[in-house]
């Protein structure tokens, strides 16, 4: 019987709008408002510095899958490190996506909360849930399709909140009183809280920028992988910056950073304090949508991370079974068990779940991005080929890049919220001891 495999169905645009759809999210739509809480309008250099360091990591990625063209993100760690560094990296990033996509899901039914204010949360991603699993089961080209267009809508979105934002701010519209520049150096200045408040915000925007590497796991269904990967990493790279800095650098503007409140999103806020009631419900609408977005494009990951897993002997082998519209569905259906247990723990503590959800991934994202670059730095010198497209300033950059990471991680593992970072080393000795287990039996 001849055994079914992932199909090659993702166009470029597919991978690239399925890559913004996984960054765009709860971390801009919801959490800006921690983020602005914590740094004021200084958190700009949060995300700009952030993006540098991304941007980075990102281009290792493409060098390491043009050189190595059959391997995605796992296996590129595990030819760096050994089947055991990657069993952990492999687990721990399955688990990162299961919680980005509970924290997604129920950003977005906080949002339906917005119509239906009755319904409770637990119910309303419930929903939610269901409707995303059965996008996702669905063929690979088709899911890059829906996810193209679904993706599409909060990339225009954000553009019209930018334009609509900035007449805003200098009072184009009737009966609108210009605010220019007045918010983003009043109530305590740019920097109100000083540089640690900056700091302080790192970890909620590496959140936000998470699912930048999902990238690192469509190249075994991305046609023409070769010739497009770095076109398709270089336009998301710099758009997604974009569309983070400017509508940031909006609601600053419109709101003083002090009255941004922690319930609902800053995007609503904004239209709503400025008696757009109208257009609030729209941009209500359309983040709901951009929230299923980002679940979807998880959904999508964490079904691949599985299948890779299960293909390196690392996951029960059922994981690796394909049905043949290319879809690992036992992935999918684990995954999906995941989101309604999540489900559950907003129905037992609806008030926290944002706050430590959002928090742990941050960390998860933090060790794969400083992984990718200690694989880069290794693997630099084994390659079989010269790759064509190359960072720039190696090992300089890297090594940054790894240096900074890993400061930022272990900073807020050992100073932030003690559940948090227990929920961290617990998950990973939990791996490592697993990965040691499994090794001696292999």
């Amino acid at each position: 019987m001849k055994k079914n495999s992932l199909q090659r169905g993702l166009q470029p645009r597919h991978v690239q709008l399925m890559a913004m759809g996984g960054m765009i999210g709860t971390g801009i739509f919801k959490g800006s408002s921690d983020t602005i809480s914590a740094a004021g309008p200084g958190i700009i250099v949060s995300y700009l510095f952030t993006g540098f360091l991304l941007l980075i990591v990102m281009t290792a990625l493409a060098e390491m899958a043009i050189a190595y063209p059959g391997l995605n993100i796992q296996g590129m760690i595990q030819k760096a490190f050994g089947s055991r560094f990657s069993f952990v990296v492999g687990w721990l990033y399955w688990v990162n996506w299961i919680l980005v996509i509970i924290v997604e899901v129920l950003a977005a039914a906080s949002f339906l909360q917005y119509w239906l204010p009755a319904a409770p949360l637990w119910l309303l991603s419930l929903i939610c849930t269901i409707l995303i699993l059965s996008v996702n089961l669905i063929s690979v080209k088709m899911y890059g399709e829906i996810e193209f267009w679904l993706a599409g809508i909060k990339i225009i979105t954000l553009i019209l909140f930018i334009v609509i934002g900035a007449a805003l701010l200098f009072g184009l519209f009737p009966n609108q009183e210009a605010v220019y520049f007045g918010n983003y150096i009043s109530h305590g200045g740019f920097l109100p809280k000083g540089w640690g408040g900056v700091f302080a915000a790192l970890l909620i925007v590496v959140f936000s920028f998470g699912g930048s590497e999902l990238i690192g796991l469509t190249v075994t269904e991305m046609k023409h992988m070769e010739q497009t990967l770095p076109k398709v990493i270089k336009g998301t790279m710099f758009r997604v910056i974009l569309f983070y800095t400017l509508p940031i650098l909006v609601i600053c503007g419109l709101i003083p950073w002090n009255e941004i409140g922690t319930q609902g999103s800053p995007f609503v806020q904004v239209f709503s304090a400025t008696g757009l009631q109208g257009v609030a419900h729209i941009m209500n609408f359309v983040l709901l949508t951009a929230l299923l977005s980002a679940a979807n494009s998880g959904m999508y990951a964490t079904s691949r991370v599985l299948y890779s897993l299960a293909q390196n002997q690392e996951a029960p082998a059922l994981f690796s079974f394909v049905t043949k519209r290319g879809v690992p569905i036992w992935g999918i259906i684990v995954s999906g068990i995941a989101l309604l247990i999540g489900s559950f723990i907003a129905y037992l503590t609806p008030e926290h779940v944002f706050s430590y959800l959002m928090s742990i991934p941050g960390f998860t994202i933090l060790f794969i991005w400083t992984s990718i670059c200690l694989a880069q730095l290794k693997l630099r010198k084994q390659y079989p080929s010269t790759p064509y497209f190359r960072l720039w300033l190696f090992p300089y950059s890297t090594l940054f890049a790894a240096v900074a990471l890993a400061t930022i991680f272990f900073f807020f593992l050992f100073t932030g919220n003690i559940i948090n970072s227990g929920i961290c080393i617990s998950i990973l000795v939990l791996l490592s001891l697993l990965s040691v287990l499994i090794g001696r039996k292999k």
